[in-house]
């Protein structure tokens, strides 16, 4: 069983399993009623034995590079949980091509296909959906405040996926890529409050509020 590391002070429950070649943050997010797991990269077996029996009910694709979505049609098959990805990157979840990223990812069905607005549901947890293209253009993020969670005085929580990082943000080189639509998104990204916690794709956390201070992205406008 890979080892799986927790993190405290959040509106909900969060398991970190650190997996694969690039060192991918596969996060398990649970309110003690049921759980979803974002960008399983591999070892299905292992994602589904840290679960530790409890209900899942969501496996989230922040986007659709192979590193994020190598286990995903594993895990669905056996837990029974549905897929969600962000529509513009569903298409080659599915059917996978070439994107420049040096693998072609492993396919994988998509159950649902969200945008902006809105909202996949885990136990008594409601995520909403941020569209936010730049590394790819279907790329999404997700965001909870409470009470939606099983800790009514934790901090709210942003999956990040490889959009923002702690003092970067994703890469804009791939096929789909863009520069100008990642300076959008992080646009939207720092509108949210300072005390957001966010859990990123790859590498430790961060807070929208260290961000603001260190990050000057925040407020530029690159050009492609």
């Amino acid at each position: 069983m890979p080892e799986v590391m927790s993190a405290s002070g959040l509106c909900v429950d969060v398991e970190c399993i650190v997996m694969g070649p690039l060192q991918n943050n596969v996060y398990i997010l649970s309110d003690g009623e049921g759980a979803m797991v974002v960008d399983p990269t591999e070892d299905a077996e292992g994602i589904a034995s840290a679960l530790a029996g409890r209900r899942l009910d969501a496996i989230v694709l922040t986007h659709g590079h192979w590193d994020h979505t190598g286990a995903a049609a594993d895990l669905r098959e056996a837990t029974g949980a549905k897929v969600f990805a962000g529509a513009a990157d569903a298409d080659g979840i599915e059917s996978p091509r070439d994107d420049g990223t040096s693998r072609i990812a492993a396919a994988c069905p998509v159950d649902v296909r969200v945008k902006t607005g809105d909202i996949v549901k885990a136990g008594n947890m409601a995520w909403k959906v941020i569209e936010t293209p730049g590394h790819s253009p279907g790329s999404i993020c997700l965001f909870i405040v409470p009470p939606f969670g099983n800790h009514a005085d934790g901090l709210p929580v942003l999956i990040s996926g490889d959009t923002l990082f702690r003092g970067s943000f994703g890469r804009t080189d791939f096929a789909g890529g863009s520069v100008k639509e990642m300076a959008a998104s992080m646009k939207k990204l720092a509108a949210l409050p300072d005390d957001v916690a966010v859990l990123p794709g790859h590498n430790g956390p961060t807070t929208i509020g260290n961000e603001r201070s260190t990050f000057a992205i925040f407020g530029d406008e690159p050009e492609d």
